[in-house]
């Protein structure tokens, strides 16, 4: 399998505190890029992470990192309002999320570079490279999906070693 390097970040969360992509060396990250605080997919979707943190934090410790292009405030208020229990990370730059491939550009203007987050997840393994993939996953089963796929890949890691 040929493995990327995830991109490296340092990007404020919703509380204004920093984080780095390094902070969470040694662990499993998933890291999922959504287009819109308050919207309702990017709610379900916020809200099904949140209700399956515990689990995803059984399987290795796994933390779980939402970026989206939005401001540190609204960031705060959609984590509030939701209860979301893990970093909402700030790119209102979108580098970070041009560098995972997530943003995209609006296809009648190309050289539009204000278009919006794209709905991508990356699985990231121990050693900082992405594992795993979903590009514009359905919104309905994914965590479901996430969950499982972690279960398989960490099983596969134990059993190189």
């Amino acid at each position: 399998m040929d493995l990327r390097k995830a991109p490296d970040f340092t990007l404020p969360d919703q509380n204004g505190k920093t984080h780095r992509l390094n902070d969470y060396a040694g662990r499993w990250v998933v890291v999922y890029f959504y287009p819109q605080d308050n919207s309702l997919n990017c709610t379900k979707e916020a809200c099904n992470f949140r209700d399956e943190y515990r689990a995803l934090e059984q399987f290795g410790n796994a933390a779980v990192i939402g970026i989206n292009h939005g401001s540190v405030e609204s960031h705060k208020r959609f984590a509030e309002q939701h209860h979301l229990n893990f970093p909402i990370l700030s790119d209102t730059g979108h580098r970070i999320t041009e560098a995972f491939g997530a943003w995209r550009t609006n296809p009648s203007r190309p050289l539009d570079k204000l278009y919006g987050t794209r709905r991508n997840t990356y699985i990231i393994n121990p050693e900082g490279h992405i594992v795993r993939e979903y590009l514009s996953p359905k919104v309905r089963d994914h965590v479901e999906q996430v969950i499982s796929d972690l279960q398989e890949l960490q099983a596969q890691a134990l059993a190189a070693k």
